[in-house]
């Protein structure tokens, strides 16, 4: 799958007013192929143009192993989609993209005991304040993980399938 380009992103917020808002997220997908488990990883950047106005996604997909022994204790799972989207984070601060406009990074965790991504929660949220310097917002309120980058998954495997 197509990565994200750093310079096309770095390009578009550019253009953009400084009340543009951007928000990143992932979310991931267990699955089993031949006998092993795998997870999908979709990060998506979400650029809300002027904070008001219509958003413009950019995102890629990452196909790994997954090396959770039980499929209701993700942690390993979760963990990465963490790690990615600090990493996504990272470049665009490297790549001086982000600026003085507002990040958010959102975290497809829910904080209700009853979850299986409760188990993750005071670590991922703390990873993202320490790493980041950005507290995350999690569920309900992480869309751009919950919503896009679920979403971008499904595009971006029918317009594979299209091709």
């Amino acid at each position: 799958m197509k990565k994200i380009d750093i310079a096309e992103v770095t390009r578009f917020i550019a253009e953009q007013s400084p009340e543009t808002k951007i928000y990143l997220g992932a979310d991931s997908e267990r699955y089993r192929r031949n006998g092993k488990w795998y997870a999908d990883y979709t990060l998506a950047i979400v650029v809300h143009i002027d904070g008001c106005h219509g958003c413009k996604i950019f995102g890629e997909i990452q196909t790994e192993i997954d090396f959770d022994a039980k499929a209701g204790k993700p942690s390993m799972r979760l963990m990465s989609e963490v790690y990615k989207v600090a990493e996504l984070y990272h470049k665009l601060v490297e790549a001086d993209v982000i600026g003085d406009k507002e990040v958010q990074i959102h975290l497809d965790i829910n904080p209700k005991e009853c979850y299986n991504s409760f188990i993750v929660i005071q670590q991922a949220v703390g990873y993202i304040k320490g790493m980041c310097n950005v507290v995350p917002m999690v569920k309900p309120n992480a869309f751009a993980a919950s919503y896009a980058a679920d979403r971008l998954k499904e595009v971006m495997a029918m317009a594979a399938l299209a091709a």
